[in-house]
């Protein structure tokens, strides 16, 4: 179980780079083809494949919105990645917090939280 722990830490910390430099061809490396982004539990909204998601964040980055990682922490096959968000559609910053789920070494589902306790609870973390 330990070289499964290492290998989602290795991704957690892989994701943290990719989202602080912006890297957006980092982050596609880490994402399945298949990947859907939305609000929990909701597979019919939001984007449902890995260039939609680039474009989403492209299309942030575009509108001057910039994020910095408050925090990763691994779960099982889920990270919590805490985040403060910037720029012109974010005035005076906002928090906001994601939880990628894994499967196989590529991140599968990411579902984004307006609080931390929700987005804890969802992958079990007290």
């Amino acid at each position: 179980m330990a070289g499964e722990a290492d290998a989602m830490q290795d991704i957690a910390d892989q994701v943290r780079v990719a989202l602080e430099g912006a890297d957006l061809a980092a982050y596609a490396h880490l994402l399945d083809p298949g990947v859907h982004w939305g609000p929990p539990g909701d597979r019919a909204s939001g984007c449902h494949n890995r260039s939609q998601v680039l474009s989403w964040y492209q299309a942030g980055r575009d509108a001057g919105v910039r994020a910095s990682v408050t925090e990763t922490v691994v779960s099982g096959d889920q990270i919590l990645v805490g985040l403060s968000v910037t720029g012109r559609e974010a005035a005076g910053g906002q928090s906001r917090w994601q939880v990628l789920t894994v499967r196989d070494g590529l991140i599968v589902d990411i579902a984004g939280y307006d609080g931390r306790d929700q987005a804890a609870a969802a992958c079990g973390l007290a």
